[in-house]
């Protein structure tokens, strides 16, 4: 640990501008551990605290910016890429859109503090058409008020941090072994829960053949789009006789759904994870006609069967067997 600290010492810019660059580029290396020690270090007058501060900003707004330029050339690509490659591929993407439908641009400032948001929120930013100036203030206060805070909390508890590090020093090579092992054990562990929600659904996938041989035969299967509303607004068609309904709205209405239909799922994550979830979540609650469909909207689109422009909602929800929200009372 101290030929940590000094190697930090020797090369304090270089390294945290290197470790923020890494973390927003959505490597799973966290960059607090390093902010926390220059801090605790500049407190001490062992390095430059202001060249580390710029250092860390720096690294930020790059990642920012190579994110954000991605997302404006290639949209939905970059999404469903970082879709892929996320531990918590559907919740992480979900959760971004829905911070960045609800506060907007202020939402890239919060989303500087909540692993794995701090990476998708520039790629959406870039495919939402923001302009390249307002995401350029937004995201430098989010940088700035990101490495500040990691920075002057290690400034404000240098002595308490030293006695860590001495405490972690002292270990030798076990402390380091065993936070790479835990480190190693929650990867582990998510991918497995990943890869066994695939798989307890994978015999009920309905494939876009099948579901449009289903309509063409006259089927009356109930579909339903669980994409984010930020994702409707960027890509309005959904597949002929969908109706959209987001995560949160089938949690509190699944009690209307029907229950002698088929009820197909499909979002805009590549391994239909979130349908999946969904599903799950319905089979537990009686629900047993549910079938989540492989590959999403992008595999129907790909096969060029009929989509439609705008999802069906409000009175015309009764035609697809799901009821309209109940009347207020004394309305």
């Amino acid at each position: 640990m101290n030929q940590t600290l000094e190697f930090l010492v020797r090369h304090g810019a270089s390294v945290l501008f290197a470790a923020v660059f890494v973390e927003q580029m959505g490597i799973p290396l966290p960059a607090a551990p390093w902010l926390l020690a220059a801090g605790a270090l500049a407190a001490g007058g062992r390095i430059n605290g202001l060249a580390a501060f710029a250092a860390a900003t720096a690294g930020s707004l790059l990642a920012d910016l190579i994110w954000f330029y991605l997302g404006r050339r290639a949209g939905a690509r970059v999404l469903n890429l970082l879709c892929r490659i996320s531990l918590e591929p559907d919740s992480c993407v979900r959760r971004t859109q829905g911070i960045f439908t609800r506060y907007g641009m202020r939402g890239i400032v919060a989303a500087k503090f909540i692993p794995g948001l701090s990476t998708l929120a520039p790629p959406l930013a870039g495919s939402s058409g923001v302009s390249m100036p307002r995401f350029l203030f937004f995201d430098g206060l989010g940088s700035l008020l990101y490495v500040g805070c990691f920075v002057l909390v290690g400034a404000l508890f240098s002595r308490q941090l030293e006695q860590v590090i001495a405490a972690l020093a002292s270990l030798g090579g076990g402390a380091l072994a065993l936070v790479l092992g835990a480190a190693a054990l929650y990867i582990g562990y998510k991918y497995y829960q990943r890869r066994r929600l695939l798989h307890e659904l994978r015999m009920a996938r309905i494939t876009v053949d099948e579901l449009h041989q289903m309509q063409e035969a006259g089927g009356n299967p109930l579909i339903l789009d669980l994409r984010s509303l930020v994702q409707l607004e960027q890509d309005p068609s959904v597949i002929r006789g969908a109706m959209h309904l987001t995560m949160d709205e089938i949690a509190v209405r699944q009690q209307e759904l029907p229950r002698d239909r088929d009820i197909i799922l499909y979002c805009s994550c590549p391994n239909e994870v979130s349908s999946a979830r969904v599903a799950l979540l319905l089979h537990r609650n009686g629900l047993m006609r549910v079938r989540p469909l492989l590959g999403g909207i992008d595999a129907w689109r790909e096969r060029n069967y009929p989509m439609e422009p705008k999802p069906r909602a409000g009175p015309e929800s009764d035609a697809a067997g799901l009821p309209g929200p109940a009347p207020e009372a004394g309305g």
